[in-house]
Order: structure tokens, then sequence, then C-alpha cells
């Protein structure tokens, strides 16, 4: 965990900090409350993306690169623990896509065994237990731990899901963007196409070898047909690493109250996003506005921003900076508004089944909340809203080391034919 200021340095610091973010409060007493539950408890975000670039010998975490997500980052917002993530687009269900999915997933598995064995073994160090979390926490270090984003990546074999295990892997999600050959995916609202109807007869196969092999079951990004019969066949709870409330911001991306209950009844659970256009609904764009944004996203590449060189990054923020001066954009999500979906979420589901995710790096991020260095101010407005301290350890941490906790106990079970 964070290393404490002097009080008065420290009440400064978090003072100046709540300010600079346009939070609802600035009491100091307040702030300093809130400082020193955030020095208590471990902060973990459940959903990191990364750049293999920023992760070369030249190039890595242990510097303060414009990325989101990176130790010093880190270490000056207090932010303990992440999910970084082993993340593939979906591509054609094919054998060479499958081929090119499973070498992409297993060059990102490299970079973070890399990150934690030769460039910051003193600053970070990977988890693959809830224990372990906690132990690296309490040396001072920051943790890492390990998500799989896609199952795509797995191809048909599934002995893979045992491989990925093995290399770190502690959640997969089995679509992301457009169907898998495992499961639908939310974007089949946009067109009421469906490929399964839910998941494929490889998918519930996969579920099980997900529980057998310890790996949480992600419900982030697959359709909701999918993830009710993904919480049906689990065995063991599951979680959403990255999805809001539907309720408060109608998006395919969010779970709806009926998926909520199922995970509640399942032991699970929801880690709340702090993206954009997840937490907030805004008005249409312009015309104009729309007409300018798509030339601009001409520039990225069928993979994502993960795929552009530097050049091309630069080019691209540097239209959309353009646009955005010509035609300004609704005004971005606040961390309060995020806030509202934990709220949401607690209400509607219990506090023992809500955590905190951001998705930085991948698009995620709210006004007050934009990177590993704001993260104060998540628990500034939880504490400002009346969470207790035993509260806040829950939603940073604790409920998601419980649900992990719960999926190895379970897997050494399976393992043994004892469940």
């Amino acid at each position: 965990m964070t290393v404490s200021l002097r009080a008065g340095a420290l009440a400064a610091a978090a003072l100046s900090l709540a300010v600079a973010a346009g939070a609802q409060t600035t009491d100091p007493a307040l702030v300093a409350k809130a400082r020193a539950i955030h020095d208590k408890v471990i902060t973990l975000d459940t959903h990191v993306d990364i750049d293999l670039r920023n992760f070369t010998p030249a190039r890595n975490y242990t510097q303060r690169l414009d990325n989101q997500v990176n130790l010093p980052k880190m270490e000056e917002g207090g932010l303990d623990a992440v999910f970084l993530i082993v993340y593939v687009g979906q591509g054609p269900l094919t054998p060479e896509g499958y081929d090119k999915a499973y070498k992409e997933a297993v060059a990102k598995f490299d970079a973070i065994h890399r990150l934690v064995k030769e460039y910051a073994p003193t600053r970070i160090g990977l988890a693959l237990t809830p224990d372990d979390v906690r132990t690296i926490a309490a040396s001072g270090r920051k943790v890492a731990l390990i998500g799989i984003e896609n199952g795509y990546s797995i191809g048909t074999d599934l002995s893979r899901i045992r491989e990925f295990a093995e290399r770190g892997g502690r959640y997969m999600s089995l679509a992301h963007n457009g169907h898998s050959h495992l499961a639908d995916s939310n974007t089949g609202e946009r067109d009421d196409v469906w490929l399964h109807k839910g998941l494929s007869d490889l998918g519930k196969q996969a579920i099980a070898e997900l529980n057998r092999w310890g790996i949480m079951v992600d419900l982030s990004h697959p359709s909701k047909q999918s993830n009710l019969q993904a919480i049906a066949l689990s065995k063991a709870p599951v979680i959403a690493s990255h999805s809001a409330a539907r309720a408060v911001a109608d998006h395919s991306r969010n779970l709806d109250d009926e998926e909520l209950a199922a995970i509640r009844k399942n032991g699970g659970v929801v880690q709340a996003v702090a993206f954009d256009s997840y937490v907030k609904i805004k008005p249409p764009d312009s015309p104009e506005r729309a007409a300018a944004v798509a030339e601009v996203r001409k520039m990225m590449p069928p993979g994502g921003p993960g795929e552009m060189t530097d050049e091309v990054r630069a080019q691209f923020r540097a239209k959309m900076a353009e646009v955005n001066k010509k035609f300004p954009p609704a005004p971005k999500a606040t961390v309060a508004e995020f806030v509202n979906h934990v709220d949401y979420l607690v209400n509607k589901i219990g506090i023992d089944h809500v955590g905190i995710s951001s998705d930085f790096d991948g698009g995620g991020g709210v006004d007050g909340w934009n990177g590993a260095d704001e993260t104060f101010n998540v628990t500034l407005e939880l504490v400002r809203r009346g969470y207790t301290e035993e509260q806040i350890t829950k939603l940073w941490s604790g409920n998601l080391l419980r649900v992990m906790a719960d999926v190895q106990r379970i897997a050494k079970d399976l393992q043994r034919g004892t469940k």
C-alpha cells in the first residue's frame, strides 16, 4: 500500500487533488478521513489494458509515461493493485485467426512477466492468489494480476485454459466486441444478429474448464443470454470485471437488473467501471461532429489503438483535438456520476457484491479519475457519501478477493473430484 506522507503535507496534497478534480466537497476534515482510509485499504482496479510498446527495456512502467497507469502514477494516486489485461480483438473464426490471437495473448503474458521479473521486481510483484495480493501490498510494492479479455485467444483448444492459468491468468471473458466461437457479444444488440443465442457448445465446456483451473468467469462484454447461461453453468462465483448498471445508463455493455440479481444469487461481484460512455448516456453528436469524428477514426487500425505507431497516435490525437475544439463534445462523466453506479449496485445487490474498475488505457476514465494518479478521488467521493471504512475495503478489493478465493477453493475440489 502507499507510503504515508507527513500528516500536514498529506492533508494539503489531498485537498489540492480534490480541488483540482472538482470534487463536491473540499472539507479538510473529510479529506483527511478519506486519505487515512485510502492509505489503509488495498485499492484494486480490476481492468487495465496494456500496450506492448510499454514493456521494453527502454520504455516501461518504471517511467511516468503518457498512459493512464504506470508505477509512478500508481504510487502518486495510491492505487495498490491492478489486473493487467491479456486482450485480443475479435477476428475471423478460422484456424489462422485463432493462431494469431493465441500468439498475441502469449506476447502480453510474457510482457507482464518481464515487468515483474526484470524491469521492476522491487516495485511490483505478480499475485496468483488473494494471499499474494495482501503479502505483496504489505511489503510496500504494487501488485500485478492478470486478466484475459476475450476467450478467442484459446481457439478451439480448451487445454489452453489450463495453460493460461499456469501463465497467471485469473479471469477470462468468453467474448469481446463481436461474437466469438465461444459466446455472443453484447454488440449483437446493434442489429439483433446472434451467432449462438448465448454460449456455443464449446463455450459451455469452457465454463467448466475455467471452474476447474481456478479462472474467474468474466461477464463483461458477452451478451445478456451468454451471461445468464454462464452463471447457470458455473460451479463457482463469477465476476463482471468492468461493467456498470444498465438502469443508470442504458448501454449494451452495462448489466441489467436480471443479470445483477443472478450475479448476487451466484455469490459473484460486479466491478463498476469508470468508462465515460458507460457511466453517462449523452445526446447524439451533431451531424457535423459525427462526420468529423468518423473521418479521424479512419486512422484507427483494425486492432484498435494498441496497433498505432507513435507517429500515427500523435497525429490521431492532434486531429481529435482539432475536432473537439471546432465541435466541442458533451461534458465527460464525473467521479460523482461514476459513484452513482456504485450506489445503485450496492442498493440493488448489496455491498458484498460490488467492486471498482477503470478500463484505463482501454478507453476508460472520467473527470476526476482519469489515471492511476487520481485514484484517491474515488475514495474521497465514497467517504463523502457516507461509506464506512469497512464498506470501502469491500468495494476496493475485499469482495473481489473473496470471489477469487472461492473460485480457487472450488477449483481444487474439482481437480480432486470432490465437487
